[in-house]
């Protein structure tokens, strides 16, 4: 009884979130309310027993993705009244394409059949005394491991190519060159001159 409360509390405020993250007009309010509703999905997988992609959820979308979206938002001057105008004239062919794919979700969940033979090979064993976390990632670190370095690799070839075309040279822009600060001898970074007595300033 209360877990089926809290799954209807949980998906009513993650659906009804979800509505205000596209029609709010504040776009600070929208990073807002996907926050909360990231929350609400952390929720429901905590009710499905998935306490590891709760806190995946909670620690990187809310932790570091909304909150990249949110510094983003309140840093870049940005009219979103201009961006809005003309964006009534896609609303009806939206509405089409999006309830065409609903057809489709429904057309598709409806003649959705598994064959006998293939669900017993869909159950997980049941390993006594070993968490959820703890079954997840001696799965992935034993069969997956060479798929999970080679993600995390091309994550870090992603992030070394961001930085690389973040600081590429712009003209007009003065960036400090610390080569070229260790290279320099003592006579190019100081002067020293004799002043006679009595002739200074």
């Amino acid at each position: 009884m209360i877990s089926g409360l809290a799954f209807y509390l949980f998906a009513a405020v993650l659906v009804l979130s979800a509505l205000m993250v596209i029609t709010a007009k504040n776009p600070v309010h929208s990073v807002l309310f996907l926050i909360l509703a990231f929350f609400n999905a952390a929720g429901l997988f905590i009710l499905l027993g998935a306490e590891f992609i709760a806190t995946i959820l909670v620690i990187v979308y809310v932790g570091a993705v909304a909150v990249l979206f949110l510094f983003v938002v309140m840093m870049l001057d940005i009219s979103f009244a201009d961006l809005r105008k003309g964006a009534m004239q896609y609303v009806p062919i939206g509405l089409v394409i999006g309830f065409v794919l609903l057809g489709e979700l429904f057309l598709a969940y409806g003649a959705w059949q598994f064959a006998p033979e293939v669900e017993q090979h869909f159950a997980a064993p049941v390993v006594p005394d070993v968490t959820n976390t703890e079954a997840l990632g001696g799965l992935l670190y034993t069969h997956y491991v060479l798929a999970f370095q080679m993600a995390g690799l091309i994550l870090l070839v992603a992030m070394m190519g961001a930085i690389v075309l973040t600081h590429r040279t712009r003209p007009g822009v003065r960036k400090q060159k610390v080569a070229d600060q260790f290279d320099r001898k003592i006579e190019e970074s100081m002067e020293i001159k004799k002043v006679a007595s009595g002739s200074g300033v």
